[in-house]
């Protein structure tokens, strides 16, 4: 086993873990392939070669706003647990701070982003080190962040913040980061009259995926023009139901039967979660679950979508210091994704006035500081023929076959000034360190 001595680099640039080192190793290059046409089927689907910029760009940014950043307690479910489960933590929390006769709907007109900034936001993903960010334009309370169609009176534009705030972000990733953009949009609503009618009918009924869910998602596409589309929320129907395979098939092709031309056909890349059973089976990338991170290497692409605090997507007031990942696992949870194949999604959730707290925003300018120096180990490589190594724990590997490099990722120092790796097969006189 190589005995490698330690580098006289910095490991991470001032937050304090993690360092790329790479061994130059003669590795085979990848082949592309070009897509076909595709049809309304999931064979179809799933046959369609995943656009190559998700895969190179390894790390984005989740966002979770929306009226649960009015309440900002506990969860952004607040509103089922309050209503629909009655736990008593939330019962009480509106007990105790609101009239007995306030309505989760009164939350909308409090719901204000007064403060909310675009370019400050997109300056501050930028710093990150991020290469995509996903937004979710509607959750499963229904409240839209832009001004739908059909969503009257339950949106952005008519109630709260009486912007497009959808349109405003676009805007400002494009125009001021490298950064792709992306929309999480929930398929189903809790409480939709529509959908809780064709849920009584064991979906045998289709009102509200015909006259809610799917014109707001070519909506979506057509207006915002989305190169993630990162579907959640099936509500337990199926993905007839939903009529996934019909929109996948005119998001993918160059155009379908009466619908106009898809905008971001060629770039636009789009999760599993497109109907009950559909999870970790079907779709572009797979998610399987939330805070998924398997260590270990998946045949197929896959993202650990994954929150800074650590019990709520959405903002919490009530969150402590401690419920908060620190940048040194932070890193961690980037570094063994990256090394077994994965993307790494981290969420933020900003506050109801639109800003983004001081300890979201130190993460992930903490997270942009590792990367400028360690980046190189992370966008565009390849995974190896093993993930980590088997003789010093907390090491982790990635590739980039074309230079034929192999980067080794160790994240605690060694106590020795030693670093022994014992996957690396040196060949004297052509690997170099």
């Amino acid at each position: 086993m190589p005995a490698l001595a330690q580098p006289g680099v910095g490991a991470g640039a001032g937050v304090g873990v993690g360092l790329a080192l790479h061994l130059l190793l003669l590795l085979p290059a990848p082949c592309l392939a070009r897509a076909p046409r595709f049809d309304p089927t999931w064979e179809s689907l799933d046959a369609r070669p995943l656009p190559a910029w998700f895969d190179q760009a390894k790390f984005g940014i989740f966002i979770h706003w929306g009226v649960f950043s009015v309440p900002s307690f506990g969860s952004e479910w607040f509103w089922w647990y309050w209503q629909k489960e009655k736990i008593q933590t939330f019962v009480d929390f509106m007990k105790n701070n609101y009239p007995p006769d306030f309505k989760y709907e009164d939350f909308g007109p409090l719901f204000t982003a007064k403060f909310f900034d675009a370019n400050q936001w997109a300056d501050i993903f930028q710093a990150s080190g991020a290469k995509y960010v996903v937004l979710t334009s509607k959750h499963h309370e229904g409240f839209t962040l832009w001004g739908s169609e059909h969503s009257w009176n339950w949106n952005a534009v008519d109630e709260g913040p009486t912007r497009d705030i959808v349109k405003e972000l676009e805007v400002a990733i494009r125009n001021r980061t490298d950064l792709r953009f992306g929309l999480y949009y929930s398929l189903f609503e809790w409480f939709h009259p529509l959908f809780l009618d064709d849920e009584s009918s064991s979906f045998q009924k289709r009102q509200f995926p015909v006259s809610k869910m799917q014109p707001e998602l070519y909506e979506l596409v057509n207006k915002y023009r989305p190169e993630v589309l990162w579907a959640d929320g099936d509500g337990g129907a199926p993905d007839r139901y939903w009529n996934s395979t019909g929109f996948l098939a005119w998001l993918y092709n160059e155009r379908h039967a009466h619908v106009l031309v898809c905008p971001v056909r060629d770039t636009v890349v789009t999760n599993d979660r497109w109907g009950a059973g559909s999870i970790c089976k079907h779709g572009g990338y797979y998610t399987c679950s939330d805070r998924y991170n398997p260590g270990h290497l998946l045949p197929h692409k896959w993202e650990n979508c994954m929150t800074i605090d650590k019990f709520s997507w959405g903002y919490r007031r009530n969150a402590g210091i401690r419920d908060y990942l620190t940048i040194e696992e932070l890193v961690k949870q980037l570094v063994e994704t990256v090394s077994c194949g994965g993307n790494l999604l981290m969420n933020i959730g900003p506050t109801k006035d639109g800003t983004i707290s001081p300890i979201f925003e130190e993460r992930l300018r903490q997270m942009g500081t590792w990367l400028k120096v360690n980046g190189e180990a992370i966008y565009e490589t390849n995974t190896w023929r093993s993930q980590n190594d088997t003789v010093t724990p907390d090491v982790w590997y990635t590739s980039k076959p074309k230079e034929n490099l192999v980067y080794a990722m160790f994240l605690k120092w060694p106590t020795t000034g030693q670093l022994f790796l014992g996957q690396p097969k040196a060949t004297l006189g052509s690997t170099e360190m």
